[in-house]
């Protein structure tokens, strides 16, 4: 594979750090000025931004088609969420699993990015091509043609020192390489100053190794010396499990033969070809010793059992995967598993089940896909007029009542008796999370009237619906008056900061000049050989640097709390936005800002409620 790739400086290790190494070449790269220019240009949107979603750990531009500015800021944060920026608009989110802990940028559109668990993988716009994921840590990424084929592909370097490059298509492994010791940084230039651009990267003992693209001959053939030793190997991995699989086969058809069967055993061996897996999702209450949760029931079509099930779901369970594997005693033909997603997300489950008799040795695997709806931690109740929630959002939809029904069926776990009629009529659900009251209401006239006191599960559920049924434009009234009364509070908060802050700002320019004054007359003092005088005022000085001081504590935590509250306000605004769609969403979040702006609370509270600030 070596051979294919022109390593340089394979041995190289320099007295400096790697970090400096990496500083160093950017110092004198002519390549940062234009990302420089760009920084600056886009640090009035972070700093308007940032404090929106928790600590920002990667920032990146990138092309985006079919918008009017062609280059978008890439943000990726604490909170598992890429974004997406268009000037200080949200164009779109992408949900992960875990911490963004990287992003580069690829060809057009395209970027890849890193979680802290491990995941690498790649975008286009907002559908993601591939990922995978190690138990190793991606320590950078980077996009880098080492195959000559006018492609980047994605350079991962990782914390136990592995270097791969993956196609950013497909995710497949081109080329890798390995080091003594984790990565520490992986990145491009012309290292050795004769006009070729080397792909480097940085061991944390200070290796360092570059390699050169491959020939223009080559042209994306970068494997081509082994693509036969990698043909030979996987026809030999299929022989071997195809002679494994036979294997088994013949030592369950043996077992059957030579050993006598009673019926206290059962049956065993080879199950019937007839045998069917069924999967229902549905929602169960809980009782005293197990809260309320989602469940999935798996059954198979016979007397076969389920010996245990592998689930693998993107931000469901710890590690993305669980096992449910039932006690000898305890096997049926069916299996009952609790699910509870923290988010109201749409999640594939991947399902690997094991099937066989009871006493049998060797199991038969299906594999079978099942998605959980999004409003799965909702279950339908009856309605109470005295729990109906007093918020609301009230929109109207040009929509038959049936596709209504529909958007339900496939958004929430609704019984398979639920039988809704045509408009009018209303359906009551109760969170299984806290046990809050949701009512949808539909009118004959297209209207929808949503009754939450969560305004986050409002703005979902307006989403969803515009996702589902095409609408580019939707204005909403809407109206939720306890957290309208938090926020009236959290804005009161922020001028009690801005005018502590102001106090504490005068209070410390008046002590800087006392400090001033006191020094001076301590040397004069001094000069004047008066140590009695001279230690009068250095004492003074200490005091007044306590003072200082204990004023510097009280100025963090006050900016700290200004932070948390301006965060707040921040996000009531971006929720007010996902209450409306399309032009109606941008014009209430930028009407917002100037409300803030021009500290004029009311109007605030009016855009948020009807959309604008008009009467």
């Amino acid at each position: 594979m070596m051979s294919t790739i022109t390593r340089i400086c394979s041995t190289e290790r320099l007295q400096m750090g790697p970090m400096q190494l990496c500083s160093e070449h950017w110092e004198t790269s002519p390549l940062l000025l234009p990302l420089l220019v760009e920084i600056v240009l886009c640090r009035v949107l972070i700093t308007k931004e940032m404090i929106s979603f928790g600590r920002l750990l990667e920032i990146m531009f990138i092309p985006w088609p079919y918008v009017t500015l062609t280059v978008m800021l890439l943000v990726g944060s604490e909170d598992f969420d890429i974004r997406v920026f268009k000037e200080d608009e949200i164009v779109a989110e992408m949900t992960e699993t875990e911490i963004i802990t990287s992003l580069c940028p690829m060809y057009g559109s395209r970027f890849g990015y890193a979680l802290s668990n491990g995941t690498v993988g790649v975008y286009d716009k907002t559908a993601r091509y591939w990922r995978i994921k190690s138990k190793n840590h991606a320590m950078s990424i980077h996009a880098f043609d080492l195959n000559s084929d006018g492609v980047c592909e994605l350079i991962t370097g990782w914390s136990n020192g592995k270097v791969d490059a993956r196609s950013d298509r497909t995710g497949e492994v081109i080329f890798k390489d390995n080091f003594s010791s984790a990565i520490a940084g992986v990145l491009e230039g012309d290292y050795r100053m004769d006009g070729h651009t080397q792909l480097i990267c940085c061991a944390v003992d200070g290796e360092i190794r570059g390699y050169l693209p491959g020939t223009a001959e080559m042209r994306g053939n970068l494997m081509d010396t082994s693509v036969e030793q990698d043909l030979f190997r996987e026809l030999s991995q299929k022989k071997q499990n195809l002679l494994l699989e036979l294997r088994n086969y013949e030592e369950n058809a043996k077992a059957e033969l030579s050993s006598p069967q009673s019926e206290a055993d059962g049956p065993r061996g080879i199950i019937p070809a007839n045998t069917k897996l069924h999967t229902a999702l549905s929602v169960n209450l809980g009782h005293e010793t197990q809260a309320a949760h989602a469940e999935l029931c798996i059954s198979t079509s016979n007397d076969t059992i389920i010996r245990a099930v592998l689930i693998f779901a993107e931000g469901i369970f710890l590690g993305e995967s669980h096992v449910v594997h039932p006690s000898i005693h305890n096997l049926s033909s069916s299996i009952r598993i609790p699910i509870t997603p923290p988010k109201d997300v749409p999640v594939d489950l991947h399902l690997k089940t094991f099937v066989g008799y009871r006493s049998s040795t060797q199991f038969h695997v299906f594999e079978l896909t099942r998605q959980l709806p999004r409003f799965s931690m909702y279950a339908l109740t009856s309605p109470d007029p005295a729990r109906e929630p007093l918020s609301y959002v009230n929109f109207v939809i040009a929509e038959r009542a049936q596709r209504v029904v529909i958007w339900l069926n496939q958004n929430f776990l609704l019984p398979e008796d639920t039988n809704i009629q045509n408009a009018p009529f209303q359906v009551c659900f109760t969170s299984l999370r806290n046990g809050g009251q949701l009512y949808i209401k539909i009118k004959l006239s297209g209207e929808i009237t949503v009754n939450t006191d969560d305004i986050d599960l409002a703005g979902d559920i307006i989403q969803s619906m515009a996702s589902f049924f095409a609408i580019e434009d939707l204005q909403v009234e809407a109206d939720f008056p306890v957290y309208f009364e938090e926020l009236r509070k959290v804005l009161v908060k922020v001028d009690e900061s801005h005018s502590v802050h102001q106090k504490l700002s005068a209070e410390m320019a008046d002590n800087s000049n006392l400090i001033r004054s006191l020094l001076v007359r301590a040397e004069d003092a001094r000069l004047m050989r008066d140590m009695k005088t001279m230690k009068n005022r250095y004492m003074e000085l200490y005091d007044l640097n306590k003072d200082l001081l204990n004023g510097y504590k009280i100025r963090c935590n006050n900016h700290t709390e200004l932070l948390g509250n301006l965060k707040a306000v921040n996000q009531a605004i971006q929720r007010a936005g996902r209450l409306r769609v399309g032009k109606p969403k941008n014009q209430v979040i930028t009407a917002c800002r100037d409300a803030i702006r021009s500290n004029n609370i009311n109007t605030l509270f009016r855009i948020m409620r009807v959309g604008t600030a008009s009467s």
